[in-house]
Order: C-alpha cells, then sequence, then structure tokens
C-alpha cells in the first residue's frame, strides 16, 4: 500500500518558518504530482500548494503566496514545504497527498499522509 509521511511541524512564533516533509515508502514519488493541504481547526480542508511530477507546474493558494515555497527532490523521494513567515492563521494539521495533476482541489487527490501539526502562536 502507498504510504506517505508527514514531517517538520511543530511550534513556532508569528513569523518564524517551518520546513515540513513529504517522504514516500514503497513506491517513487516522481510518478504522481504532489500536493499540500491543510485542515485548521474547525475549518475544512483546504488546498494550500501543488507540484507537477516534473516540477514545472507550481500552484499556490493565494493566502501563502510570497511565504511558502514547494519542492520535490525525487533522488530523495521526497517532497517539501518550506513555510517562512507565518501566521496564526497558517495554524492547522498538514498533509501531503498525490494526484495525477497539480490541482488544489482535495477531490483530486489519492493516497495521504497521516498529517503533521504546525502552531503557529507567540
Amino acid at each position: 500500500q502507498l504510504r506517505l509521511v508527514e514531517s517538520g511541524g511543530g511550534l513556532v512564533q508569528p513569523g518564524g518558518s517551518l520546513r515540513l516533509s513529504c517522504a514516500a515508502s514503497k513506491f517513487t514519488l516522481d510518478a504522481y504530482a504532489i500536493g499540500w493541504l491543510r485542515q485548521g481547526p474547525g475549518k475544512e480542508r483546504e488546498g494550500v500548494s501543488c507540484i507537477s511530477r516534473s516540477g514545472a507546474r507550481i500552484l499556490y493558494a493565494e493566502f501563502v503566496k510570497g511565504r511558502f515555497s514547494i519542492s520535490r527532490d525525487n533522488a530523495k523521494n521526497t517532497v517539501y514545504l518550506q513555510m517562512n513567515s507565518l501566521k496564526p492563521e497558517d495554524t492547522a494539521e498538514y498533509y501531503c497527498a498525490t494526484s495525477y495533476t497539480c490541482e488544489l482541489l482535495e477531490k483530486n487527490y489519492d493516497y495521504w499522509g497521516q498529517g503533521t501539526q504546525v502552531t503557529v502562536s507567540s
């Protein structure tokens, strides 16, 4: 069974940075587009960013543009989400997931990781 594992979450002060990682087990990530989605407390899950298989297509949600950066290292079978200038409203469980196309809609994603918690608070 395909398995994704997120890591890198934690508690950070407003304005701080975190880098999330999404690693694959038992399959190669380069066969898929990868997305990062999040679900904040009391909110619906929303797309944050995605990257195509080759990395040529990248999308960001408006609320993270200029602050977050997605990248992939297919040699390490890992996708990253660099998060800078974090705000309290970025507090959420962050998930990575596979898709065949880079889109931000949740319905496009098939296999999901278990999530990693990001808390932005002073």
